[in-house]
């Protein structure tokens, strides 16, 4: 049964029904399109893309030319973060404005928590609340139409995108990667085969076009999930030669991996097939931004880019990890910089700029920077833990947070054990239940996190202790237990 609240000046109306209905969302002054000229949203999310997969954060050996183009039109943020190191928590927390932990949504859907560890894993949701405003339900609100393509790793039936606000779904369902691979068939039950050859991101963004070109006088938002770069690792067909080619000239051919607890890391950019997914995702944002020029839609449509987490470079398990984000430490599955550092770009309407943002933002932020950009009213009750970064896009401020949070109760394949993280200013402070230890860096002197200052700097650790239970405290979390067994 759902709660429907409508605020209207000042009355209070409670509805209580017995079926499914469309969520009424708290507004003031409301904006309609009959008063103020429209504006789009295109927000294009990639799976597992790591901070340094882009030639605009520093990759030379994956060719992005195209998105390169687009950052230097747009502004790029050097320190944006996921709330979380894997995907299903970030997702929530980008259409929903708050924390994972809050919205009860801490592990990948539905987590893989083992019971041979010294602690168990909380139990978490395995589906998003549909009580929750997504970004998606706000916008229908001022009449946008909104479209869903790709992954999205929320609940099986019954909380698909269709059932959170989103009038079109190509392709999103239960699992968080591709059940049948990147070529046809896909065993996708939201995702119609193509033809033989048809590579997955391309259909996704052929699907992406059609919504545009057939919304152009409308108000829309497009919310493009990419499946890729995640596992299974399958290369572009079209662009695999150039990076076999390429790979031959490196000095570092193969894998260099570090170990990182029981885990390894690798050190260097080297698999020419992860290259050709990134070269291919690149070529079809080229492809989905140059319609939007073509169509003149670039003058009032807001673009949005970035990641769920960190990069897949970091496992335990006797495979190789396909990327590498050095300098930063780890990778996918870690709170340290590798798994919750990410790629963040974006590009106002009708604005061409090349800016370099250096202060620390996050996912839950993109909610209310969207409403603030379109002109639309902000819902601070249900994106409560984001900040508009319109201020920051406009220069006329230097900072949104005081700190940072990261909750990570569960175990992961690639060798996390479960813990939590704060960041206030340039410092970090990580937190392992299982040993019941504290790791303290300074991110401005030290971005690899490699040296451990904790015991030089005992005031810092109390400070950032503190922040850390105030977050903990305002979020309820759930803390993992000891395993009797």
């Amino acid at each position: 049964m759902k709660k429907i609240t409508w605020v209207l000046i000042n009355f209070m109306l409670v509805f209580s029904i017995g079926c499914k209905s469309d969520k009424k969302i708290n507004t003031e002054n409301k904006n309609t399109f009959d008063e103020v000229p429209h504006k789009n949203i295109v927000f294009i999310l990639v799976d597992d893309l790591g901070w340094t997969d882009l030639g605009c954060y520093g990759s030379s050996f994956y060719e992005t030319p195209n998105i390169d183009k687009f950052a230097s039109e747009s502004h790029v943020f050097t320190n944006a973060y996921t709330p979380s190191p894997v995907c299903s928590p970030t997702r929530a927390a980008l259409i929903t404005g708050k924390y994972p932990s809050r919205v009860g949504i801490t592990d990948w859907i539905p987590g893989h928590d083992l019971n041979n560890k010294k602690l168990l894993g909380v139990t978490d949701l395995n589906q998003l609340p549909l009580e929750e405003v997504t970004i998606a339900e706000a916008l229908k609100e001022h009449k946008y139409k909104t479209f869903f393509a790709g992954k999205w790793h929320l609940g099986d039936v019954g909380f698909f995108p269709e059932d959170q606000g989103f009038d079109i779904n190509i392709g999103g369902h239960h699992m968080g990667q591709p059940p049948g691979g990147y070529y046809a068939p896909y065993k996708n039950p939201k995702l119609a085969d193509g033809p033989d050859g048809e590579y997955l991101t391309d259909r996704l963004t052929d699907a992406s076009i059609n919504f545009i070109e057939e919304n152009k006088n409308n108000p829309f938002l497009l919310y493009l999930a990419y499946y890729t770069v995640h596992t299974p690792i399958e290369a572009s067909k079209k662009h695999i030669a150039k990076f076999k080619e390429k790979r031959k000239l490196l000095i570092d051919s193969l894998p260099i991996t570090k170990v990182e607890g029981n885990s390894i890391t690798v050190q260097n950019q080297y698999s020419d097939e992860y290259a050709s997914m990134v070269y291919a995702l690149d070529e079809n944002v080229g492809r989905l931004l140059d319609k939007i020029n073509v169509l003149g839609l670039d003058k009032n449509t807001l673009i949005v880019f970035t990641s769920d987490n960190g990069g897949l470079s970091t496992t335990e398990s006797n495979w190789i990890p396909p990327t590498s984000v050095k300098p930063l430490r780890a990778g996918k599955g870690w709170a340290y910089e590798g798994g919750i550092k990410v790629p963040l770009i974006i590009k106002k309407p009708n604005e061409n700029v090349g800016e370099k943002i250096d202060a620390p933002v996050i996912s839950m932020d993109l909610f209310p920077t969207i409403l603030d950009v379109l002109d639309l009213p902000k819902l601070p009750e249900q994106h409560k833990d984001g900040v508009s970064l319109k201020p920051l896009l406009e220069g006329n401020q230097n900072s949104v947070h005081e700190v940072l949070f990261w909750d990570y109760p569960h175990y992961h394949t690639s060798g996390w054990t479960p813990g939590q993280a704060i960041r206030k200013g340039d410092w970090k402070l990580i937190y392992f239940y299982e040993t019941e230890t504290y790791e303290l860096y300074n991110l401005k002197e030290d971005i690899s996190e490699a040296d451990n200052l904790v015991s030089e700097n005992p005031e810092k650790v109390n400070e950032l202790k503190n922040e850390l239970v105030k977050m903990s405290n305002n979020l309820h979390v759930k803390v993992p237990q000891k395993n009797l067994d």
